[in-house]
């Protein structure tokens, strides 16, 4: 399906329950709403909740509500069957990333263009924690499957990128438990917990995705990587099968690489776009079908298996 509504760029998207809906955020201000399966009209709701460019957009767990932000300086929360905004987040920064807490949905947390961490609570609309250190531009948050923890990427930082390109935070206290988890002087774009092993992954703009303990010391595993596909500067997303069996990465060449995660070797290559494909998720239920999107803003959903792509 070509997105014409997607200017420039189509940034994070979820798959949910009922399966068949997809939602995708894009620098014309707009969350759309996809029917993946539909022989016809494919868009089934567009939302116009932000006055500029959407960054990142998510689904609540029952999968009736949505949760946007971006560079108008706001988070909107959405109730998609009725088609109107709960309620608007505000900050004094551009939103980069939303998370739901796993244990909790009345919380999530945001990061922002100056380096600002706040857990909010959907039901008063207030913060409820602040997680405060000098960084960078925040790139990208995840919680561990517990929820205990909170691992945090941002860009180069006031002080050394190296001591704070990845931070792991212990979120009820509010304090970063390592600062040193990454030394490599690169910034990492997106980081995924595994499902259920003890370990994430970051994606590095040295072209490679690391692995990491979630355990302290949260050590970097020296002996293992994902590295094939290229990142070259874009936001490229990387995502974790349901199983937690394979790793799939978008690419600056425009594929899309799949891993086997335990391994750590190539198992598939699929040739998406002409351009940058910037992120890739699995289908809850559907172990071989994954949806991408693409630097131009074309949104795709393929069948691992044989590379075929529903149009």
């Amino acid at each position: 399906m070509d997105t014409q509504s997607l200017l420039m760029l189509c940034d994070g998207l979820q798959l949910t329950f009922p399966a068949h809906l997809l939602v995708s955020a894009g620098m014309d201000h707009t969350v759309c709403i996809w029917n993946v399966w539909s022989g016809g009209q494919k868009l089934a709701r567009v939302f116009d909740c932000h006055q500029a460019a959407v960054k990142d957009v998510t689904w609540s767990q029952e999968g009736l509500s949505l949760l946007s932000c971006g560079y108008d300086c706001t988070s909107s929360l959405v109730d998609v069957e009725k088609g109107t905004v709960t309620r608007v987040f505000k900050e004094d920064q551009i939103v980069e990333v939303v998370k739901f807490c796993p244990t909790n949905y009345n919380l999530f947390l945001s990061g922002g263009s100056k380096g600002l961490l706040k857990l909010w609570d959907v039901r008063t609309g207030t913060v409820v924690n602040e997680y405060v250190r000098r960084l960078g531009p925040i790139l990208d948050v995840e919680f561990t499957v517990d929820g205990k923890h909170l691992i945090t990427s941002s860009d180069v930082s006031k002080s050394n990128v190296s001591e704070n390109s990845i931070i792991v935070w212990d979120v009820s206290r509010q304090v970063p438990l390592s600062n040193q988890v990454y030394t490599e002087a690169y910034t990492c774009p997106c980081i995924r917990c595994h499902p259920f092993e003890p370990y994430f992954i970051a994606q590095s703009n040295a072209n490679y995705i690391a692995i990491f303990s979630t355990r302290a010391p949260f050590k970097l595993d020296k002996y293992k990587r994902y590295e094939s596909h290229g990142v070259s500067g874009f936001p490229i997303k990387c995502n974790f099968s349901l199983d937690g069996t394979m790793v799939a990465s978008g690419s600056s060449d425009g594929c899309i690489y799949f891993y086997d995660s335990k391994t750590s070797k190539l198992f598939k290559k699929i040739k998406a776009y002409e351009q940058t494909c910037t992120d890739v998720v699995f289908h809850p239920v559907l172990p071989n079908v994954v949806a991408s999107c693409s630097w131009s803003g074309d949104v795709s959903v393929f069948h691992v298996g044989f590379g075929n792509k529903f149009e």
